[in-house]
């Protein structure tokens, strides 16, 4: 009797036979479920560009009104978590060079008298440019407090009309309202992408393989075998951090719900794609997660998740859009604050469904060649 080329039943055993060998595998399971959910709870509050509990160095040279107005606000600043007063600009070189403040306030002997006598104000401030991003943040908070000194020096009838800045979707600034979503992208893609890619390399380092290769078992059955135990796993870790945002985070969540979960499953099967083409070409499991960090970790810093994509040179920017975290990512995060139209996230999703395409299209041709 003739066997035919493709079997459920044969699919039905060989998915059930991929989902227990990474339930029943400690490695698997340890890799697959516990690091998303730990990571997930601390990078919430650990992964933040807020600039908080830094020492600021001041050498106050003039001691006058001024200047004890503003050293006050400093002091009651919140992100500060102490003021450290020194007695020349040497002191205050050493502690930014030791890396013990992030940045110093030189105020000159002028500074209350030329407020005094109507002129501007001017004070030194340095900065650790090692520390380059907070440094800016670290300016920015100064200048507001500045700000807020020099409105009282400026009689009421003379200040200008203050602005107002009105933060459109994230009112209060709450930086887990956009960290959170970007990790659920972020963690999905490292789950899916370890699960699959230990697939095959599972079965080379076990000795299984060459039972495979000599099984009734079609080429297609395998691939998509291997493909969908992957598929679901990283679908529901995506679907638990999308739950722990809203429910866990009190993150507000005003997009399309159906819009975000075809963009997941999307997302991963694209993801899939690339962790076959990995396990493909790994001998051993330690190659295959080896591998799938060296993947992970610049698909990550290039999907703009931490920078804009459009401060990148021109070639990264067209190499980011055959990154699918890239799209995911601005789904994911205009579904949760912005109730991101329709219209939009399907420009971003059909980008999603054109690389999910070509990686299982690709990782069929790299599955095929080492089963032959």
């Amino acid at each position: 009797m003739l066997t035919s080329t493709f079997s459920f039943t044969r699919l039905r055993a060989q998915f059930i036979k991929e989902v227990l060998s990474v339930l029943r595998d400690p490695r698997s399971r340890m890799v697959v479920f516990v690091p998303p959910i730990l990571q997930l709870l601390v990078f919430a509050f650990a992964a933040t560009l807020e600039v908080r509990n830094v020492d600021i160095a001041v050498y106050d040279q003039d001691a006058g009104r001024w200047s004890h107005e503003l050293v006050q606000r400093l002091d009651s600043a919140r992100f500060i978590t102490h003021v450290r007063h020194v007695d020349s600009q040497q002191q205050l070189h050493e502690l930014i060079d030791r890396g013990e403040v992030i940045a110093a306030l030189a105020i000159p002997v002028d500074f209350s008298r030329s407020i005094a006598a109507g002129e501007s104000g001017r004070a030194q401030v340095l900065v650790d440019g090692r520390r380059s991003n907070s440094g800016q943040i670290t300016v920015a908070y100064l200048s507001t407090i500045a700000a807020d000194v020099g409105a009282e020096v400026v009689p009421d009838a003379q200040a200008p009309t203050p602005v107002v800045v009105r933060h459109w979707f994230n009112p209060n600034l709450v930086y887990r309202w956009f960290i959170v979503p970007g990790l659920t992208g972020i963690l999905a893609l490292f789950s899916a992408l370890l699960i699959t890619s230990l697939s095959i390399a599972r079965e080379r380092e076990l000795g299984t393989f060459d039972q495979l290769l000599v099984s009734p078992t079609s080429t297609p059955e395998i691939i998509i075998s291997k493909s969908l135990p992957a598929l679901a796993i990283g679908t529901l870790l995506g679907l638990f951090m999308i739950s722990a945002g809203v429910f866990l985070f009190g993150i507000p969540f005003t997009g399309s719900f159906a819009l975000l979960l075809a963009s997941l499953v999307l997302f991963i099967a694209s993801v899939v794609g690339i962790g076959l083409m990995i396990s493909a070409v790994s001998m051993t499991q330690q190659q295959a997660i080896l591998g799938a960090f060296a993947i992970g970790v610049p698909a990550v810093l290039m999907s703009g998740f931490a920078t804009p994509v459009e401060n990148m040179p021109v070639v990264l920017q067209w190499l980011a859009q055959a990154i699918p975290l890239t799209h995911f990512l601005i789904i994911v995060e205009g579904s949760f604050l912005k109730a991101m139209p329709p219209g939009d996230i399907l420009a971003s999703l059909w980008p999603l469904a054109v690389i999910a395409l070509a990686t299982l299209t690709m990782a069929t041709v790299f599955v095929r060649g080492r089963l032959q």
